[in-house]
């Protein structure tokens, strides 16, 4: 099982595939990706935040600062893979 920090709310979350997940058999989905920006940024984010991006128009680097800025890093809780709902 991989995990990776999404950039802005900084939690750890759960990439699916690779060979831990073939040695565990564990089947849950990834929790976030990789966005290559039209500006040529690139930033790793979570579902939840990637979902708090401008959907107007397309989203800069600058939008993921403004969106850090108002977000607070969140505290592990032990259910890092699962902090939706």
């Amino acid at each position: 099982m991989a995990s990776e920090p999404c950039d802005v709310c900084e939690r750890e979350v759960r990439i699916a595939g690779g060979i831990g997940d073939l040695w565990n058999f564990s089947f849950e989905s990834t929790q976030g990706m990789t966005l290559e920006l039209t500006d040529g940024s690139e930033f790793f984010l979570c579902f939840e935040c990637m979902e708090r991006l401008p959907d107007d128009v397309e989203p800069t680097a600058q939008d993921v600062a403004d969106l850090r800025a108002r977000t607070d890093p969140v505290e592990e809780d032990g259910n890092s893979f699962w902090h939706w709902g």
